[in-house]
């Protein structure tokens, strides 16, 4: 039986020492006809992402929960759909949130979630998780410029009611 070498003795290259992983991001790209001419649609309100946006939540009987990824200019850059839920929960991990975010190099994000019960008033969980996310994107200097809960006629924005 012959004795391996350890990785750290000499005689291996660096290329035999390090290991190294790389993976491509996956691009996806779905048809929204409704999104034909508002490519980098610039958000200067919550009333306004509702109702650029409105359609990916409109009658959805599940929670949906959506990152959308802004540039410098507060332009729509792209979004992903990070996680599709029950009926009234979803499950939502910082990891997944700002993924796409460092990869698409956007400056901020908008999260967004939706009720399908048609309740505005947000959760204890609604507001500990933007709390959590709040807190991460400092560390990696990625501004929650807001998050906003869609129902099937209107919205609720965090930042409108200074809960970000």
């Amino acid at each position: 039986m012959s004795k391996k070498k350890s990785i750290y003795a000499e005689g291996f290259s660096i290329e035999e020492r390090v290991r190294t992983v790389s993976w491509k991001f996956r691009e996806v790209t779905e048809s929204y006809p409704q999104l034909k001419n508002k490519g980098g649609t610039k958000i200067v309100s919550s009333c306004e992402m509702y109702k650029a946006f409105n359609f990916i939540f409109k009658n959805e009987t599940r929670e949906l929960f959506v990152v959308f990824w802004l540039s410098s200019m507060n332009k729509v850059i792209g979004f992903e759909i990070i996680s599709i839920g029950s009926l009234n929960a979803t499950i939502v991990h910082s990891r997944e949130i700002f993924r796409g975010a460092i990869v698409s190099s956007c400056a901020n994000i908008i999260i967004a979630h939706n009720h399908p019960s048609g309740s505005l008033d947000p959760s204890s969980e609604d507001i500990s998780v933007t709390r959590r996310l709040v807190d991460a994107g400092k560390v990696i200097e990625i501004n929650i410029y807001d998050h906003i809960i869609f129902t099937n006629d209107d919205y609720f924005s965090f930042l409108d009611h200074k809960l970000i």
